[in-house]
């Protein structure tokens, strides 16, 4: 963090081995001689007109998490080093940019305007970048000099444990040159094998891995401006130019866009990011631009413009496969099209989580048969964690087998059968007694064994009839004398 010149130097302190010490400074209270690792005391008598905060370990996580997101402006591909780096993957991001000297120009430029003390370098692996950016004093690491360039760094820039380093140095090994040069073997049996990793990682010798943030995007289009727009017309209208940029490409892979988000880069270092799921896949502009439109509707306050946006891009998150159905010849849509539609405006608006649609599950215990599923996410032939069928319910009319109206929990009800495997032929449910006049069933159905276990009763359902025309569905819980002496009748749903 950068210091205030008309103000008393800024320290972060926190408990550190059983002592109060600095955790992080600014620039001015480093060119007084404070340092990290100094207790507070030690820095109050060197400057007695410190200002100090407690250490704020979750806020600072926050604000670097919003950095990494800003990043994201030149690379997807950003991932968080500890509590105070970045890690970005920048191959084949920097002809965009003018070069490598001219991104790392603007990164650093760009953030220090913000108020950050900044610090980077580029290099073939994260290790090397990682060492030259805090330890040495160039930017660029060529691949062919990365040896000759981190050799003369000390061994922290390795990201070696700080006991390890002090006891390198205790043998007379300071710099990354004179671990590289000793044998391999009884280095790592005496310091262990981290030394060697890091090493080797550094060099390029063995693979890194980053971890970014985000997964990338399926496809990506985005526009930045010399003059930072804010008007909401200007982003609906940046955002149609970009959706029909991106219809050629949709073509190409026989896709349409699913889940979609728009990113929007204020040029005072905020990121505002605005998601939204169709029903259906999606290729016309008009059609992705009304559901960003629905969506930044339903904000409370609307986008927050601050100084002007600088950067706009739209993210193609999630793609499936596009089905070319038949259109009508005089309006221009599909059979399906507005039914899809209003499905996305309402998603867009009120959440995807609240528009629903019923769906069927693969089970045959008829409370577990049904369900609802958020309508965005219908896809024929996929199911969701629960096992729902999430393809759209078809209109196909069958017989009414089954209830309209289906209690939460069966309820339990007072029935008298002729025989004991017969149907009721009198039963009392919520304190009102009914006579049966008509019946059929029972249609028995089997336990779950696998979810309810082996000791689980079967159910035979019955469709009875009472004397007024009142039509109900109950079973009796328990196969008489095979599985209990004394079954129990349940209601479970009524016919209209």
């Amino acid at each position: 963090m950068n210091g205030r010149p008309d103000a008393p130097p800024i320290i972060a302190i926190a408990k550190i081995k059983n002592a109060m010490r600095i955790c992080a400074l600014d620039e001015h209270a480093r060119t007084l001689g404070l340092h990290k690792g100094q207790t507070l005391s030690d820095a109050r008598a060197l400057v007695p007109s410190l200002e100090c905060f407690d250490l704020d370990m979750a806020g600072d996580g926050n604000l670097l998490a919003g950095i990494a997101g800003w990043c994201d402006r030149y690379t997807p591909l950003v991932a968080i080093d500890g509590s105070d780096g970045l890690f970005l993957d920048i191959s084949g991001c920097t002809h965009l940019f003018g070069g490598e000297n001219a991104l790392v120009e603007d990164i650093v430029t760009r953030l220090r305007a913000q108020g950050f003390s900044v610090r980077a370098a580029i290099a073939d692996t994260p290790g090397a970048a990682w060492a030259m950016a805090r330890y040495g004093t160039e930017t660029i690491v060529p691949a062919e000099k990365t040896r000759d360039m981190i050799g003369p760094l000390p061994l922290a820039a390795l990201r070696l444990e700080a006991q390890t380093v002090t006891d390198l140095n205790r043998m007379g090994l300071k710099t990354i040159d004179c671990v590289a040069d000793v044998a391999r073997a009884p280095l790592a049996t005496r310091f262990g094998s981290d030394v060697l990793r890091r090493l080797d990682q550094a060099l390029g010798r063995e693979d890194e891995v980053i971890s970014p943030l985000t997964p990338v995007p399926e496809l990506s289009a985005e526009r930045r401006f010399a003059d930072p727009i804010a008007l909401q017309d200007d982003i609906e209208h940046t955002i149609r130019q970009l959706a029909s940029h991106l219809k050629t490409s949709f073509e190409q892979r026989g896709v349409g866009a699913r889940r979609l988000e728009m990113r929007l880069f204020r040029v005072d270092g905020q990121v505002q990011s605005l998601a939204v799921r169709a029903s259906t896949p999606l290729r016309d502009a008009d059609r992705i631009l009304s559901l960003f439109k629905e969506r930044i509707s339903a904000l409370h306050d609307g986008l927050d413009a601050g100084f002007g946006f600088d950067l706009v891009r739209l993210n193609i998150l999630e793609c499936d496969a596009y089905d070319s159905r038949q259109i009508d010849l005089i309006d221009g849509v599909g059979p399906e099209d507005e039914t899809h539609a209003l499905i996305d405006r309402l998603g867009a608006r009120l959440g995807t989580d609240r528009v629903r649609q019923f769906a069927r599950a693969d089970t045959h215990i008829p409370e577990r048969s049904f369900g609802t599923v958020p309508a965005s996410l219908a896809r024929p032939g996929k199911q969701d964690e629960a096992g729902f069928d999430l393809g759209l319910t078809s209109s196909q009319t069958l017989p009414l087998i089954r209830p309209v109206f289906f209690l939460n929990h069966p309820e339990p009800v007072e029935a008298i059968a002729g025989v004991p495997e017969g149907p009721p032929i009198r039963f009392r449910w919520r304190k009102a007694l009914y006579e049966v006049t008509r019946s059929e069933g029972p249609e028995r159905i089997a336990c779950e064994w696998w979810r309810d276990g082996r000791n689980a009763l079967s159910r035979d359902y019955f469709r009875v009839e009472d004397q007024v025309g009142y039509r109900f569905w109950l079973f009796r819980h328990g196969l008489y004398e095979r599985e209990t002496a004394t079954p129990q009748w349940y209601m479970h749903g009524l016919f209209p």
